[in-house]
C-alpha cells in the first residue's frame, strides 16, 4: 500500500512538473547584454574593467533570477586575481557575502576533492585505475552483474553502469545522517548498463570512491581531505563535515527559495551518506586555491597536492562516446567554449547551483555559486559563457548548406531519446518519462531538438553523416548506430556525463501517458460498482439489468487489470 501511496504520489508531480516546467523556462528573462568597458581579446587583464564587466552580468542575472547572493573567483597566471561577493548571505539581516569568508555549498564540485585525493592514491601506487573495485571494498561487495568488473577509470568518467540513486539523498536533521558505508551498503543501486559503455552521472560511483579512499587511507574520509588538501592549500574555510565545525557556521550563507516577491530561508540540506559526491561548504577564494593548484598542475606556492604527471594525466581526456563531443578527464568534465578546451564541474544542491571552469590554455579559471534555487544550470551556464564570449570570442563561423537528401535521411533520426541517468529498478523509474529529449525534422532540413525538464530548444545542420553543429552556435550533436544500422544513441558536446538512448515507441512519454490515463479513467469508473448495487438493493429492484451492463463490467474489469498490469510492470524490472 506505501508503494502505492508513493506512485500516486509521484504522477502528482509529475503533472506538476511538465506542466510548470516549460512555462517557467519561457519566463526567465535573458541576462542583459553588459557593454563597459573595451576588453583585452587576450583575457582579463585589467581589473577595474573586470569588476565593471561583472558587475553588470551579476545584477542582471541575480535581479532576473531572483537570486539573493552569490560568490565569484577569477584566477589568472597563479594568482586570485579577482574574487568577490554579491547580494547578501543572509537577506532578512543584510549579511553581504564576502568571498574570503561566505561559505557556499559547491554541490558536486566536491567531487573534485575526491578524484583529486582518488588520483594522489593512485600515485603513490595504491590504487589501479583498471582493477575491480571490489579488492579494496570492506564491508560488501559490487555484484558481477555483467562480466566486466567496475574500476576506478569508471568511477572517474561516470560509466559504471549503476542506476540513478534518489531516494534518501538528504536528511533533515543531523542525527537523521547514515554512515558512508552503511549508506554504500544499504542503497546499493543496480546495474543496468555493462561498464565502459555509456556515461550516466552516479552521485553513489563518486561516493563509493571517497568510500576506497577512506579504506586505503585508513582515516575518515573528511579527515583525508583536510590533511591532504584543505592544509597543503591554505584553505582554511572548507570543510565536508556536517554539520558545520563550531568556527565555521557563522559564516554560511543561508540558501533560499523564493516565492510571491519574498525571499524565504531554508535550514542547512544535509547530504546523506554520500558526503564525497557532494557535502562539502567552502569559500570562492578556497576553491580559487584549488583551481591554481590544478592550473599549476599540483603545486601551489611550496606544497604539491599531485606531482606534476599526475596532474596532467587528471587533467587529460579518459573517456569520451565519440571523439567529436566533450568527453571525461579523471574526474573533470571536458566542456568545449568557443573553440576553448575547459576541464569543468558543475554542482547543484537543491538551493545553492554553483559551476567551476579551468581553461589550461589561457591558464584561468573561473567559479560562481548562487545561494537561490533561481540560479541552477540555464544561468551558471549562461554566465561562463558571457565571460568567455567577452575575453575570447569565438571565430565568425559560415553558414551551414543543409544536405540536399537530408529530408530522405531524416525519419531515421526522428524520436525520442532518454537520458542514461535514470532510476530502473523502483517506482522512482517513472520520473524517466520527464528524462527524455525529443528530436523533430524542421521544414528547412534542420534538426529541432527539444531537451527535457524545460532546458530548451536547439536547431542543428548536419555537417557529416550522422554529426550536427548548432545553428548559430558552436555546439556538436552526434548520433550513434547500431550493429543493425539503427540509431540507438545520441550524444551531446557540452555534456559528457549523460548518453541518450533511442526509445522505441512503447517506452516513449506520449505512449505511457495515454496509457496511464486510459486505465486510471477506467479503473476509477469500477467505483460506480458498489453504488450501483447500493442503489439496487435500497430501491429493492427486482428487475434485472439486460446485456448491455454486463459488458460493461468485462470491458472495465478487463481495463482494471490492464491498468494493474501497468502498476506491476512500473515497479518490476
Amino acid at each position: 500500500m506505501k508503494k502505492i501511496i508513493h506512485f500516486f504520489l509521484l504522477m502528482i508531480i509529475i503533472a506538476w512538473v511538465l506542466q510548470g516546467a516549460p512555462q517557467a523556462q519561457e519566463s526567465l528573462p535573458q541576462p542583459e547584454q553588459v557593454e563597459q568597458i573595451t576588453p583585452s581579446r587576450q583575457g582579463p587583464t585589467d581589473r577595474a574593467e573586470l569588476e565593471a564587466f561583472l558587475e553588470g552580468i551579476m545584477a542582471s542575472q541575480m535581479e532576473s533570477y531572483h537570486i539573493g547572493g552569490a560568490t565569484l573567483a577569477v584566477v589568472k597566471d597563479g594568482e586570485i586575481f579577482f574574487a568577490k561577493g554579491y547580494g547578501y548571505a543572509d537577506v532578512k539581516e543584510k549579511k553581504p557575502v564576502i568571498a574570503a569568508k561566505t561559505l557556499f555549498r559547491p554541490g558536486s564540485i566536491s567531487k573534485l576533492f575526491t578524484w583529486t585525493a582518488v588520483m594522489q592514491l593512485v600515485e603513490q601506487g595504491k590504487i589501479d585505475l583498471n582493477a575491480d573495485i571490489n579488492i579494496y571494498l570492506k564491508d560488501f561487495e559490487i555484484p558481477d552483474t555483467y562480466p566486466e568488473p567496475i574500476t576506478m577509470t569508471h568511477l572517474l568518467t561516470h560509466t559504471p553502469g549503476f542506476e540513478d540513486v534518489i531516494n534518501e539523498m538528504a536528511a533533515r536533521r543531523a542525527e537523521d545522517l547514515v554512515s558512508l558505508a552503511e549508506f554504500l551498503e544499504r542503497k546499493m543501486p543496480a546495474r543496468v548498463l555493462p561498464p565502459g559503455k555509456l556515461t550516466s552521472y552516479s552521485n553513489y560511483g563518486a561516493a563509493l570512491a571517497g568510500y576506497i579512499v577512506e579504506k586505503i587511507s585508513e582515516v575518515p574520509f573528511e579527515d583525508y581531505v583536510e590533511e591532504n588538501i584543505f592544509e597543503l592549500l591554505d584553505m582554511q574555510q572548507s570543510t565536508f563535515r556536517q554539520p558545520l565545525p563550531s568556527h565555521l557556521a557563522d559564516d554560511m550563507s543561508v540558501g533560499y527559495t523564493y516565492e510571491k516577491g519574498i525571499y524565504k530561508p531554508n535550514e542547512f540540506e544535509y547530504i546523506n551518506g554520500l558526503a564525497p559526491a557532494g557535502s562539502m561548504s567552502t569559500t570562492a577564494t578556497d576553491i580559487a586555491k584549488f583551481m591554481i593548484a590544478h592550473l599549476q598542475n599540483g603545486k601551489y606556492g611550496e606544497n604539491r597536492i599531485l606531482e606534476e604527471e599526475t596532474a596532467k594525466l587528471m587533467h587529460t581526456r579518459l573517456f569520451t562516446h565519440d571523439p567529436r563531443v566533450d568527453g571525461n578527464a579523471h574526474g573533470f568534465w571536458e566542456m568545449t567554449y568557443n573553440n576553448l578546451r575547459t576541464i569543468s564541474h558543475g554542482g547543484d544542491t537543491l538551493l545553492f547551483h554553483s559551476m567551476l571552469s579551468i581553461v589550461p590554455e589561457k591558464n584561468l579559471g573561473l567559479f560562481v555559486s548562487f545561494n537561490s534555487v533561481g540560479g541552477s544550470w540555464p544561468v551558471y551556464d549562461n554566465f561562463i559563457k558571457t565571460f568567455l564570449n567577452h575575453y575570447y570570442p569565438a571565430p565568425e563561423l559560415a553558414d551551414i548548406e543543409p544536405p540536399r537528401d537530408f529530408k530522405k535521411r531524416v525519419s531515421r533520426l526522428i524520436g525520442s531519446y532518454g537520458v542514461t541517468r535514470v532510476v530502473s529498478t523502483t517506482y522512482e523509474k517513472l520520473m524517466a518519462l520527464m528524462m527524455v529529449a525529443k528530436v523533430e525534422a524542421t521544414e528547412d532540413s534542420a534538426l529541432l531538438i527539444t531537451m527535457p525538464m524545460g532546458l530548451g530548444s536547439k536547431q542543428w545542420v548536419e555537417v557529416e553523416p550522422l554529426v550536427f553543429r548548432e545553428v548559430g552556435g558552436q555546439d556538436t550533436v552526434v548520433f550513434r548506430e547500431n550493429s543493425k544500422g539503427r540509431i540507438s544513441n545520441v550524444f551531446f558536446s557540452q555534456i559528457p556525463i549523460l548518453a541518450g538512448v533511442k526509445l522505441a515507441w512503447y517506452k516513449t512519454p506520449g505512449f505511457h501517458y495515454g496509457l496511464l490515463a486510459i486505465c486510471m479513467i477506467l479503473f476509477l469508473s469500477t467505483l460506480s460498482w458498489p453504488a450501483s448495487a447500493l442503489s439496487k438493493l435500497l430501491c429493492r429492484s427486482k428487475k434485472e439489468i439486460p446485456g448491455a451492463p454486463w459488458l460493461v463490467r468485462v470491458i472495465a474489469g478487463g481495463m482494471s487489470m490492464g491498468y494493474i498490469i501497468f502498476l506491476i510492470g512500473m515497479f518490476s524490472t
